[in-house]
């Protein structure tokens, strides 16, 4: 069994700020050691549903927050960047199910440290027309690929956004959202007892892919910068809705890779690496 792990980090176990998250942040070093822990409950629950194969890929912000020394030995890291497909760096069709850790909800709802790829300067985004963030994206690219979603954890409005995605993702709250940088929490052993058990019993029966869009997806993404939108103009293909909102049509996971290369663009203009 080849298993796929992605791990953001706004939605670990115990984690509520930018403080936390971010580099130079006065409790970011605490913070990837608690993002380490999260995954390597994860992975203790897929060595014990028979995985032989996995694959770790840090995707948040720099894409070096683990510490190679932190990870559990059964796991082979990605780590750094750039990447051409980000968060999903690795994922192949060889592998039988993926499994999103630390994930956060989009922009706009009341989740802990929400927002989509690139804090403040992405203001909505849709997939065919359906609100969108860092996990529809990232799930209907899987699906794209081959790769079913088995888990992902994350405070409770990110696991109530995998609901509505795809309600046969089974997902492990380890906190709830009081405000964008508030929660209550769940103590750090049983949310990680919890992770560990979900992926056990996620993956005794694997899941089933999701059934890809068998024609081209449209994504279209607003940002708060004119400037962006315009810019972004130059790339082929990319076409405008208004002064502030672009869009593209293409096939998953191709139009993921493209939109890799929007948010480095907007990164460029604004000063504002992508952190996911």
């Amino acid at each position: 069994m080849r298993i796929y792990i992605s791990v953001d980090m706004e939605g670990v176990t115990g984690l509520v700020d930018a403080d936390d998250v971010q580099p130079g942040g006065r409790d970011y070093e605490r913070g990837r050691l608690m993002m380490a822990e999260d995954v390597n409950a994860a992975v203790r629950g897929a060595v014990a549903a028979g995985a032989t194969d996995i694959t770790v890929n840090d995707a948040h912000g720099p894409m070096r927050n683990i510490l190679p020394e932190s990870l559990h030995p059964a796991a082979r890291l990605i780590r750094g960047k750039p990447k051409q497909m980000g968060m999903l760096e690795g994922l192949l069709p060889e592998h039988d199910a993926m499994i999103c850790v630390g994930y956060h909800s989009r922009a706009g709802t009341l989740g802990v440290l929400s927002h989509s790829f690139m804090g403040h300067e992405i203001e909505d985004m849709w997939l065919d027309g359906r609100p969108v963030g860092e996990i529809g994206l990232a799930h209907a690219t899987a699906a794209a690929i081959g790769v079913p979603v088995a888990v992902l954890t994350g405070d409770d409005s990110a696991c109530a956004e995998m609901a509505e995605w795809d309600a046969s993702v089974t997902t492990v709250a380890v906190k709830y959202a009081r405000d964008r940088f508030a929660a209550r929490l769940r103590p750090a052993q049983e949310a990680r007892a919890a992770v560990e058990e979900a992926v056990a019993a996620s993956l005794a029966a694997v899941p089933k892919v999701s059934e890809a869009p068998a024609d081209p997806s449209v994504l279209t993404v607003r940002w708060q910068s004119a400037s962006v939108a315009s810019t972004l103009l130059g790339i082929p293909g990319v076409t405008s809705a208004d002064t502030r909102t672009v869009q593209a049509q293409g096939a998953l996971p191709g139009l993921y890779r493209l939109f890799g290369v929007w948010t480095r663009v907007a990164a460029s203009l604004t000063n504002q690496q992508p952190y996911c």
